[in-house]
């Protein structure tokens, strides 16, 4: 017999998050879902969780409708067996790093108000949760008809183009996570995120994935790209309490697969900027044949590094026009 929400904290706080209570095993859930016992476990996987036995009771009305859901595209032949589990991982792991993202903020925001308690959480959940859900909707809509249109201006290069690749990456954040508390680091790790994120989405550019210290991202000009690389220096370097910044960029055919890019660019940008000087950027021989002749930048050889990967690793310094010589 279920408690009412206000007597039982947790479990409230979970059927408001999972849209009910839990009521059925992995095997009334495939059967219910018309999807094999296999594929389902294997859909529940790609999302990121880890298996549960025969008999535990884990799954939710919801949880029954995504896999009927899923049988249906499947089906149709939207979408076949590979691409579908694909894009199911693809899936979980972006929105498990924005789930967690979610609940630090509310925890913090409770535990300032002194009010961090299952019970006052699931009634914060029941308020945002519709809310959050439709704007995580809307802005998956604006960026699902930006990659409609990229893909439209370009139909013989929909997986595979030519694309201006760059990681951009804080100097000396091992040893900061040292030396600062937990609250110091996420200032300097948000700080950073949030430069990064307006300064490419102002250019024009886009940011592929962030992992703590390091930023990656594209754009389709390598005159925006360098723009966008030399911004990104200028902004952390004006900011306080951020360390300094290094980036790499390099330009070539690469693959877009599921959010991500794959391919050579990807590797001489990565590469580019592991061995960067502390608030430089450099580029790859590719890149500065790109940008030959723009009067508002200036390249510099520097001496090639053997690297994993390269025998010689042969790159430019970039910098304003504008810029004395060192």
């Amino acid at each position: 017999m279920t408690e009412p929400d206000d007597q039982l904290g947790p479990a409230a706080l979970e059927r408001v998050l999972l849209g009910g209570s839990r009521r059925y095993t992995r095997l009334e859930v495939a059967e219910r879902s018309g999807v094999p016992i296999e594929r389902s476990q294997r859909l529940w996987r790609a999302l990121g969780f880890p298996d549960v036995a025969d008999d535990e009771v884990v799954f939710t009305d919801l949880d029954v409708h995504a896999l009927s859901t899923v049988q249906e595209l499947l089906e149709l032949g939207l979408l076949d067996d590979d691409t579908q589990i694909a894009t199911t991982r693809a899936m979980g792991q972006t929105l498990s790093r924005l789930a967690e993202w979610q609940v630090s903020v509310v925890t913090r925001v409770l535990a300032d108000l002194d009010a961090n308690s299952p019970e006052i959480f699931a009634e914060t959940a029941r308020e945002l949760v519709p809310t959050l859900e439709g704007l995580i909707g809307y802005v998956w809509r604006r960026h699902l008809a930006a990659a409609a249109a990229r893909a439209l201006a370009n139909p013989d290069e929909v997986v595979a183009r030519t694309m201006v690749v760059g990681f951009a990456d804080l100097v000396g954040y091992t040893a900061l996570t040292r030396n600062v508390d937990e609250d110091g680091l996420a200032r300097v790790v948000g700080g950073f995120e949030s430069i990064a994120s307006d300064v490419i989405a102002e250019l024009g550019g886009r940011v592929v994935k962030t992992v703590g210290d390091e930023v990656m991202f594209t754009v389709d000009e390598p005159a925006v790209g360098a723009e966008i690389a030399l911004r990104l220096l200028e902004s952390v370097e004006a900011a306080e309490d951020l360390p300094g910044l290094r980036v790499g960029l390099a330009t070539g055919t690469a693959l877009a697969r599921l959010g991500d890019i794959y391919g050579e660019p990807v590797n001489l940008a990565a590469r580019l900027t592991s061995v960067a000087r502390p608030d430089s950027v450099l580029v790859d021989r590719e890149m500065a044949a790109a940008l030959e002749g723009d009067e508002r930048y200036r390249l510099r050889r520097v001496p090639p590094r053997p690297v994993r990967g390269y025998a010689l690793l042969h790159a430019l310094r970039l910098r304003r026009a504008d810029t004395s010589a060192d």
